[in-house]
This record gives structure tokens, sequence and C-alpha cells, in this order.
């Protein structure tokens, strides 16, 4: 007999499902000295940016000579340059922490408390704590995603005020289109993160130490971004979730282009999904003993 169908002898009122609900979860993480820190972070930088561009003159300033031209050549041209500009500049590492410090600290920290025996023995389903746990993790990495651009577009507008979006090659979205553009930007940003999600919350449920698991879920989505510059493997790099990583600049032009995010999303999905599976597989044979 199973300890659940033993608990619903004895307890008659005892259902799983009702067990670690979520918003119990959340504001337990919510309360975390890390979780305030991180949004602080996220919120201050589109601050900085505005003051180093007053500083430096502008993106087209002293020392701004550069023959490769990004989104940054456009950041002062309106708030909605501005927002784009945050995310090209943050895509690639900064918002890449948050979901693995969300994500890979979730588990790991109750082990390195000692806590999550008792969790378990509360009794919390062993599939239903990691289900409660990863869903609140998603969820504060994706409003940190939210965050950083909704903050970056409301401070943009206040300094360079509000317009439409120009594009670095040429052209611009009007000033309707933007925001629901910006939106699709984030949504696959944030699902190009769920690998990096995926890869955390396994090494969470695979270690006692919560910097080990974001640690090394950082450093692994930094590897994957060293063998996509590396040219040689051709079209080997398609099958890596940070050759994808910029498909969202496809959203930012006159024309849609869907082809590069839907490849993208494709394969982070692919890999996200694979490591979830490992780490639900895995934690539910695995012996708690911290």
């Amino acid at each position: 007999m199973s300890k659940v169908e033993v608990l619903r002898e004895v307890a008659p009122g005892y259902r799983p499902g009702r067990t670690l609900p979520l918003r119990v979860e959340a504001l337990r993480q919510w309360r975390r000295r890390r979780t305030l820190v991180m949004g602080g972070v996220l919120a201050a930088l589109p601050f900085i940016m505005i003051i180093a561009f007053a500083v430096g003159g502008g993106p087209d300033g002293p020392g701004g000579g550069n023959d490769r031209i990004t989104l940054i050549d456009t950041a002062t041209a309106s708030g909605a340059n501005f927002a784009a500009t945050c995310l090209f500049v943050s895509a690639g590492f900064l918002l890449v922490v948050p979901v693995a410090l969300f994500c890979g600290d979730t588990v790991a920290s109750e082990a390195s408390w000692s806590s999550l025996r008792y969790l378990l023995a509360s009794p919390v389903p062993r599939a239903r704590l990691l289900w409660s746990k990863l869903v609140v993790a998603l969820g504060f990495s994706l409003a940190a995603m939210v965050l950083l651009p909704v903050v970056a577009l409301a401070a943009g507008t206040a300094a360079y005020g509000w317009g439409p979006l120009k594009l670095p090659t040429g052209g611009s979205l009007a000033a309707g289109d933007t925001v629901p553009r910006l939106a699709l930007v984030v949504a696959f940003i944030f699902v190009s993160q769920l690998v990096t999600a995926g890869l955390a919350f396994w090494l969470s449920t695979r270690t006692d130490a919560p910097l080990g698991a974001v640690g090394g879920a950082v450093g692994l989505t930094i590897v994957g971004n060293v063998l996509d510059a590396v040219t040689a493997l051709g079209s080997w790099r398609d099958f890596l979730p940070a050759h994808w990583q910029f498909a969202w600049a496809d959203a930012l032009q006159p024309h849609l282009e869907w082809g590069g995010m839907v490849k993208g999303a494709a394969v982070s999905v692919s890999y996200a999904l694979v490591l979830f599976a490992l780490a639900f597989r895995g934690f539910s044979r695995k012996d708690i003993t911290s």
C-alpha cells in the first residue's frame, strides 16, 4: 500500500493536490532576499543605461563609432527603442541569471536548510512538491523578464519620448505596434530560457548546494554560447539553443518573420521537456537525507 493510500485511510480529509499550495510557495519565494535583490538589479538597469547615455553623449557620442549597426545605435530614438535596447544587452547573460537563480535555488535550498525531508513528511507528495516549486520558479522568471522591459519602456518614454520604434537597418514600426512586438520578444526570450530553467531545476534536484545548481546552469549556458561561436560546427549549431537566442530580432522588423523564432522555440522546448522529465524521475527515486 502506498504512502498516499495509507494517509487517506488514517486521514479521510487528506488530498495530495491541496498540499503546498502555489500561493504559499510563491509567498515563501517572494520573501527571499535574493528575489528582492534580483528585482532591484533588473529595475535599476534602465536607469543606469540612461545615465550612461547622458554621460557619454548618447550612442553616437564620443568614441561611439562602430561599423556594426545594432539596436544600441537607435537606443535614444524613443522609449520603445530604449526598451528594445535593454532587452538586447541583457538577453545574452543578465536574463539568464534570474532564471538559473529561481529554478536552481528552489529545491537545493530546501536541502541545504535540512528542511526538504520535513516538507515531504508533512506529507507533500514528491511530484506535487516539484510541480509547485517549478511553477513558482518559472512564474518568478517570467516576472523578472517582464519587469525589465516595462521599467525600460516607462523610463525610456520619460527620457526620450514616445514614438515609433526606429530600426537600425532603416524603416520603423508604428508606435501602436511596438508594445505587441516587444511582448512577443519577451515571450520568445522566456521560451528560449526554458533550457536554462530545465538545467537549473534538474541540477537542483541532484545537489544540496544551491550555488552549484545555479552556477552549473549558468556555466553550461555559457558553454552553449561558446560552441555556437564555433562556425566550424556548421549546421550542427542549429541544434544549440544558443544559436537561436537572438531570433527575436525578427519580431522587430516591418514584416514579422516567424521562421527563426519557431525553430528556436522548438529546440528550447524539446531540451527543457527532457530536463524537466529527468528532474522528476530522478527526484522520485532519490533518498532524501537532508
